[in-house]
Order: structure tokens, then sequence, then C-alpha cells
């Protein structure tokens, strides 16, 4: 047995019937009344509308049949209900089958008087805002002339930190004078970079200067680079490792003493 399918199957045939009760109450209770134009007969199209067949006229029946059973007043559709004209007292609809009929006409001017509040809402923000604002800022044009001490302000901020960035006469970058300095240092096992001594007192400086000095050294051919962990190794390049002296000039050019301890300062 298939549970789910026989619910479905019981549920549409339950709707069917309740349709099917629906139109025959409507039709009981409007078997005694007619169109008031033409005297045809009336169907429900909807919950609190009925429509002549013959001429096409809609009507609320419970306005046009019903009158109030305590006073006989003609009741009138109030938001969701009927209620009597005269006594005021509720008036239940025998027009109704199971829904509710709503005042077309109120709910209308409901949302006509909602749209109206929102718009008068929003011009009352827009004037506040407008009321808010400052005046316009009429600016003068610049005269750069007239600007001397703003600009040498801006220089002592500038220049200064500038200059004091540079490195100092002594600390200029002396590619010839390192690449001596390394060549001093060469043994004929290779060396750490580490190994070679610094020619400047910045130690983070001097080091990346005595690495640019062996690239360039390694791209003339004078000296083979590698790299083994973390340690940067140099030595001669195959080819020049027989000369084991070193020339005058380069070790007077650094003026600190070489391996073989020729030089002098």
């Amino acid at each position: 047995m298939n549970i789910i399918e026989m619910a479905f199957r019981m549920s549409e045939q339950v709707q069917s019937f309740r349709e099917r009760v629906r139109l025959y109450f409507y039709e009981v209770m409007l078997s005694g009344h007619a169109c008031p134009s033409c005297a045809a007969s009336l169907e429900m199209i909807g919950e609190g509308r009925a429509r002549c067949m013959m001429c096409g006229t809609t009507l609320d029946p419970t306005l046009a049949f019903q009158r109030c059973s305590s006073c006989g007043g003609q009741p009138r559709l109030r938001v969701r209900r009927y209620v009597c004209c005269s006594c005021g007292g509720d008036v239940a609809s025998r027009f109704l089958f199971d829904g509710l009929v709503f005042d077309a006409e109120y709910f209308r001017q409901k949302m006509a008087e909602s749209r109206e509040r929102k718009q008068e809402l929003r011009e009352r923000v827009r004037e506040m805002l407008a009321g808010s604002r400052s005046n316009a800022i009429q600016l003068e044009a610049l005269e750069l002339e007239q600007a001397g001490d703003l600009f040498r302000a801006i220089d002592s901020l500038t220049l200064e930190a500038f200059a004091a960035s540079l490195p100092g006469s002594r600390s200029r970058f002396d590619l010839n004078r390192y690449q001596a300095h390394v060549q001093a240092h060469l043994r004929p096992i290779p060396v750490a970079l580490e190994q070679i001594p610094p020619l400047s007192e910045n130690a983070r400086l001097d080091r990346v200067w005595r690495f640019i000095a062996i690239i360039f050294l390694a791209h003339a051919g004078i000296i083979d680079v590698w790299q083994q962990g973390d340690t940067i190794l140099v030595i001669k390049h195959e080819t020049d490792r027989e000369r084991q002296g070193l020339p005058g000039d380069i070790e007077e050019d650094d003026g600190i003493e070489g391996p073989l301890g020729r030089a002098t300062a």
C-alpha cells in the first residue's frame, strides 16, 4: 500500500467534492433571486460578486437581496464584513460559502493614503536635508607666487629626509674597489661570502655591495659562484687559479691586507 499516493488521491477527491458543494451552494442561494435589470438568472463569479447570465450586470448579492435580521435595515460592506446601515449591527451574509469579502474601495483609499504619507515624509526629509546644508564656498584662484612659505615648508620635510637617506661620501659604492677587495681575499679553496671582511660600517649594505661585486666578477669570468644551502661560495675561475699572486694596484686600492700578507694599508 502506497499511503502517500492514496493520501494525494483522497485530497484531490475532497477538493473536487468541495468545489461541487460550493457551486451547488451558490445555485441554491441564488435560485430565488434574479437580475434587477433584466430578471435573468445569476451566477457567482467570486466571493461577494454575482453576474447576470443574460446582460452581464455584476452585483453583490448580500447588499442587493439581504436585510438586517434585527431591524431590517440595508447592509453595507465595511472592510471585511457587512454591517447594518441603520443599527450598525453585523450582518452575516448568506451568500458567502467559506471565504471573505473585501471592500475594494476601502483598501484602495488606504493604499492611496499610505502612498501620500510616504510622499509627504520624503518631502519633509528633503527639506530638512536642504536646510542643513552649508552655503556654497567661493574659492579664490590660487596664486603660486604667494605660497612661498608653503613650498619652503614642504621642501624642509622632503628634501632633508631625502638627503639624510643618501649614503655619505665615504659610504658610496665603488664597484672597482669592492671587486679588488673580493679578489684579494680569494683562496685556492672556496670562500664563503661572509668570510670576506667588510669595507663599510653598515654591515647590511656592505654585504649587498660585496654580493654585487661577486656577480660582476662572475659575469666577467674571473670567479665561479654557487650556493650551498644558505651559504654563497666563491672561488677563482679554473683558468685563473694559477695566478696566486695579486697585482699591487688591487691591494693598494682597497687598503686591506690580502691573504698572502703583501698589501700595505
